[in-house]
């Protein structure tokens, strides 16, 4: 079967030598350059048996370049997950119509969750404020959803949404090829929609408007809760907070801290119109990083249905709000230009876009390190000097002259903490219940020396069963991200926002089931609208 290899644009300190690839196929042939160069692999069976969620894939001809499809080998576990998506990849389910369908109805789900969070009475999935939209339901007459009702429609819609992803991808794999720049627009229309309804899925966003109230009225969000603003508990911003975290500062970054102020100005004592501010924040940085995806991927079809068109992913960062996608939208534009430029200027762009990624979320430092390997492994020291100086000044200059390190102290927090359900509670009660609670404070702070190592072996296992000639920025941001998801004590779903947004611009590979079921098993362990009345209901955070 002949396949087309279009091996993705990079500088040479963004290769990763192949031993598997036939000398014809790395690239460097006598075609002109862009243009995609046909090859004659021998069949492996492996490969096709590691087919990711898109399924195997057709011969559809050359009427369309296609990059390599690395395979992603796992033992029986993924042979028989192989052996399952193919049967799957080629039902009636793998087909445009039902794929969009499902999506469309996962995504309809759970904005009607938003659409029924009639304050003062929020749905168990929502905050309590109403956005635009959400008034406009509860005026004709949207009724209040009971939490029962409400963690049912969670369910089912989270499923679809799963199911959706893999079904266009399925499609996709087997020659459905929408234009990109309409499933774009398509997505920025409904994300322009979606930004208007109460925010579903979890409360974060009401901390964040919450410390931006306390920076616009000139306290220190990192050493004041939600409580310390005017009135206490009683203060229209404290009131939507999570009881369990009106008296936690910001674990965020001065940047995030700034689009929080930002917001709060334009709210002023509203904290709706504040938390619609950061809503249309998050989407419109949502689809910005869309837009690099399009503009820059071999396969703009395939990274559009990994990330505008992702259902997962237009529910976790756009309907729950979540400043994971103004750091996916940082890192994607610093990955992009480390691979695309090499001229001094450009590695000093590259260090102040990490740096300021750094000053959103911590976890930039995985962006920093994936892209400083290929530098060291091409021993491109002077670019790599430049980019970290730059990167790491500019870091610590927002966090110094902002908010001071305990801001950069207080990132850290999350990575202490432990939640319900993941492995590590579970060794948590085990001893608790048999050794008491001294012996489990013991375990929990040996936790931050364990699942750090952890992580990083996860990672190199994933890194190295990657195809090795795919770019090893993406290839290491995309491994390291998704282990920290997985094996942090404290999981939660959108923290895979930035191994999905280089996920988009890799080749087909299995890591994509992998990253979907993560995303989508703790998506369905973890939402929640962060209020009192909602505490005693499960699944809490």
């Amino acid at each position: 079967m002949a396949l087309l290899v279009d091996p993705p644009s990079r500088d040479s300190a963004d290769e990763r030598p192949s031993a598997n690839v036939p000398a014809e196929a790395s690239g460097e042939t006598d075609a002109v350059p862009g243009s995609p160069v046909i090859t004659e692999p021998p069949p492996e069976p492996e490969a096709l048996e590691a087919e990711p969620l898109e399924g195997e894939p057709a011969e559809t001809g050359l009427t369309e370049p296609r990059l390599a499809e690395p395979p992603l080998t796992g033992g029986r576990v993924e042979d028989l997950m192989g052996r399952l998506i193919r049967v799957l990849s080629h039902s009636p389910l793998a087909r445009p119509l039902p794929a969009v369908l499902l999506s469309a109805l996962g995504l309809a789900g759970i904005a009607v969750n938003g659409l029924c969070a009639t304050a003062p009475q929020p749905s168990v999935a929502t905050a309590p404020v109403l956005l635009p939209l959400t008034s406009v339901a509860r005026d004709l007459g949207a009724r209040h959803l009971n939490n029962l009702a409400a963690n049912v429609i969670m369910y089912v819609s989270i499923t679809l949404c799963c199911l959706g992803l893999a079904m266009m991808l399925w499609a996709n794999s087997r020659g459905w090829s929408p234009s990109p720049r309409k499933v774009f627009w398509t997505a920025a229309g409904a994300v322009a929609v979606l930004v208007n309804i109460t925010p579903v899925g979890s409360g974060d966003i009401a901390s964040y408007a919450a410390y931006g109230r306390l920076a616009a009225l000139g306290y220190n969000p990192y050493t004041v809760g939600p409580n310390g603003l005017p009135g206490g508990t009683r203060n229209p911003y404290t009131m939507i907070v999570g009881v369990k975290w009106q008296t936690t500062p910001s674990v965020y970054g001065p940047v995030a801290t700034w689009t929080h102020l930002l917001a709060a100005w334009i709210g002023g004592p509203k904290p709706w119109l504040t938390i619609w501010m950061l809503m249309i924040l998050m989407g419109a940085s949502f689809l910005a990083a869309g837009y690099i995806l399009l503009r820059t991927a071999e396969n703009p079809v395939r990274a559009t249905l990994l990330w505008v068109a992702n259902p997962l992913l237009i529910f976790e960062l756009v309907i729950g709000g979540h400043l994971d996608a103004f750091l996916s939208l940082f890192a994607i534009a610093a990955i992009v230009m480390s691979r695309r430029c090499t001229r001094p200027r450009h590695d000093v762009a590259v260090g102040l876009l990490v740096g300021v990624a750094g000053g959103i979320k911590i976890t930039a430092a995985f962006v920093a390190v994936a892209i400083a390997i290929p530098l060291i492994h091409d021993r491109a020291w002077a670019r790599l000097a430049r980019t970290a100086v730059v990167a790491a000044l500019t870091t610590f200059g927002l966090y110094i002259f902002s908010y001071g390190l305990s801001a950069l102290s207080l990132a850290f927090a999350d990575s202490k903490l432990v939640i319900s359900p993941t492995i590590w509670r579970l060794v948590q009660v085990t001893v608790q219940h048999y050794y008491g609670d001294h012996a489990e404070a013991t375990v929990t702070s040996w936790f931050g020396f364990i699942w750090y190592p952890l992580m990083l072996l996860l990672a190199w296992y994933l890194y190295n069963r990657l195809s090795p000639d795919v770019p090893t920025a993406l290839a290491a941001t995309c491994a390291l991200t998704f282990s920290f998801m997985v094996l942090s004590p404290w999981q939660l779903p959108w923290y895979s926002a930035v191994a999905w947004v280089t996920l988009a611009l890799l080749p087909r590979n299995s890591l994509t089931r992998w990253l979907t079921i993560a995303t989508g098993a703790i998506a369905l362990m973890h939402f929640n609208g962060g209020q009192p009345t909602n505490q005693p209901t499960p699944p809490t955070p």
